[in-house]
């Protein structure tokens, strides 16, 4: 799938399409004990309470591709004969409405899930798209469509409890001590079946969802998915290219050298983002490769990096920019000191030896603020 694909369906999350008009689910405590099973109808709901059903499915399949969003691939063995993909697909054809296939899958989610001492809410619901056709522009027409795409959307949502605090009644006109008891949160984990490429059902993908982008749930993965290798997450990626670059250039992994590395994958992701394009962004180990050796790297270090690289990141060596580096900040830490600077800004940073000790350097700029008070830096 690609991020326009993946905004398509996300609009059907809404009311005006009259998309999704049944919820099923469960609830499920600290046990693991079903505790009581959900079946509504959407348009038996007040229009608040479809519209937060609504809105909690739609971000089981939010964030980024890549990321928060991760591709599951079936192999062809899969597809023709094994337990998992026949019930994701019997969940599929029968709109969620066999309750024997419902509580198999919430069987399975239970055993496959380890949420600690928090209970959770399963949430699932199915859709029938008439995809609309697009014209050689990109142009989309109501009418015409020959393709539909069924589809279910699960999620996990961690259940909290609501925290209490003085509330106005107002039969007694007193501030008194409430709570809302238990609250659903926003949703852990989810996945979508089948994934939408090339605007059509591919039962050969599904698309799965983690909140957080370093631990995905993989015991989750490979008890619903059972697929051969897990996807490695891109909080990990992040790590590992990292640790190659800190173990591979040993005393050349220098500011300078870092600085060059973290700018050319910035720049090449706002590039991607600038033209718009609608598929994931690629950088390439020999990308990497070429901004090491134009900052004086040996060459017998960027072949240890490379080799390192593809092994410890995937052998193909073609990689999401966003999942090797920190995109939102630039950060320095000594065991004394942190200081995080906005990338944009982070090649005017310079390490400089004074009296024998050395020091981080960062330009003042248009004046200094400690703890919300400006400060004279003036000699």
């Amino acid at each position: 799938m690609n991020q326009r694909e993946l905004k398509e369906i996300r609009r059907r999350f809404s009311l005006e399409k009259d998309s999704i008009s049944h919820i099923y689910g469960c609830y499920v405590n600290a046990a693991k004990e079903i505790v009581t099973k959900i079946d509504m109808s959407v348009g038996l709901m007040e229009q608040e309470e479809a519209e937060m059903y609504l809105k909690l499915l739609k971000k089981a399949i939010s964030g980024n591709l890549g990321r928060n969003l991760l591709d599951i691939p079936f192999s062809v063995a899969q597809v023709e004969n094994s337990d998992e993909h026949r019930l994701l697909q019997a969940l599929r054809t029968s709109h969620l409405k066999d309750e024997n296939m419902r509580d198999l899958m919430y069987d399975r989610i239970i055993e496959s899930i380890d949420m600690g001492e928090d209970s959770y809410v399963i949430l699932m619901a199915a859709d029938s798209y008439d995809v609309p056709f697009k014209g050689g522009d990109d142009e989309i027409f109501d009418e015409g469509s020959n393709e539909v795409f069924d589809y279910i959307v699960c999620g996990i949502y961690p259940v909290k409890d609501a925290k209490s605090a003085l509330r106005y009644q107002s039969e007694e006109k007193a501030f008194r001590s409430a709570s809302t008891g238990h609250v659903i949160g926003t949703p852990a984990i989810g996945f979508m079946f089948p994934a939408f490429d090339g605007r059509c059902a591919n039962i050969y993908n599904a698309l799965y969802y983690s909140r957080d982008i370093l631990e995905i749930h993989d015991e989750f993965i490979k008890g619903i998915f059972n697929v051969e290798e897990v996807p490695m997450s891109a909080g990990a990626q992040i790590n590992a290219f990292g640790g190659v670059l800190e173990e591979a250039l040993g005393s050349d992994c220098k500011l300078e050298v870092i600085q060059a590395v973290h700018g050319e994958i910035r720049e090449k992701l706002q590039l991607h983002k600038e033209n718009k394009e609608i598929e994931l962004p690629e950088i390439y180990v020999e990308d990497v490769d070429d901004i090491l050796r134009k900052k004086g790297v040996s060459a017998e270090k960027i072949e240890a990096f490379n080799q390192a690289c593809q092994q410890q990141l995937g052998g193909s060596g073609v990689f999401n920019p966003a999942n090797l580096i920190e995109t939102k900040k630039f950060e320095m830490a000594t065991s004394e000191v942190k200081i995080t600077v906005d990338p944009e800004f982070a090649g005017s940073i310079q390490t400089k030896e004074i009296d024998g000790i050395q020091y981080i350097l960062v330009p003042v700029g248009e004046g200094v603020v400690v703890n919300g008070i400006d400060i004279s830096v003036e000699e």
